[in-house]
């Protein structure tokens, strides 16, 4: 069995903290916090009644790597507790000393969503999005195989599997940038 946990939401606002409305908020931490804690609580219980167990991957997103995210901070701050909810409940089923349902994490980087799109209003997010941004087929084409490679038997281990690495993200950007030296 398994669970990918990949809704997301920034309630399609990308303005300041200080600006942005309760709903807005309330949107984002509902979907991003309580939705991926009521969607592993559940997957976990139902794994749990399954001889083979399962395995749950969790999305994470922009602020889940601790770097800062302006314009939308609910959303980073949100993105940062997956990864801090993925390895406490981790930590709880080792102390229960359950060994067939496993907790990962997926970074899929930046796809070229509407969620994403949205956001595209300033030069700089422009920019990123152009030269990091990658079509979901892309993303999909990397992760699956790496999901599959997971041994389905109880005796692997928690995963974090990464699509946009910093050294690739750099790497973008360095190629884009000789390209426009003149």
């Amino acid at each position: 069995m398994m669970q990918i946990n990949n809704a997301g939401s920034n309630a399609y606002s990308y303005k300041p903290l200080m600006d942005a409305s309760d709903e807005d908020l309330i949107e984002v931490i509902s979907t991003n916090t309580l939705g991926l804690m009521i969607c592993c609580r559940e997957a976990i219980k139902m794994m749990l009644t399954q001889p083979r167990g399962g395995h749950i991957f969790n999305i994470d997103g922009a602020g889940s790597d601790g770097r800062p995210t302006p314009r939308f901070a609910a959303y980073g701050a949100t993105k940062r507790s997956v990864v801090h909810l993925t390895k406490s409940l981790q930590a709880e089923l080792k102390m229960q000393d359950v060994k067939n349902v496993i907790v990962h994490n997926l970074s899929p980087g930046m796809v070229t969503t509407d969620l994403l799109m949205s956001g595209a209003k300033h030069k700089q997010a422009k920019f990123f999005i152009n030269v990091l941004a990658e079509p979901a087929e892309v993303v999909a084409q990397y992760l699956v195989p790496n999901i599959r490679s997971i041994p389905t038997n109880g005796s692997g281990r928690p995963t974090y599997i990464r699509f946009l690495t910093g050294l690739k993200a750099y790497s973008q950007i360095f190629s884009v940038k000789q390209m426009q030296k003149p």
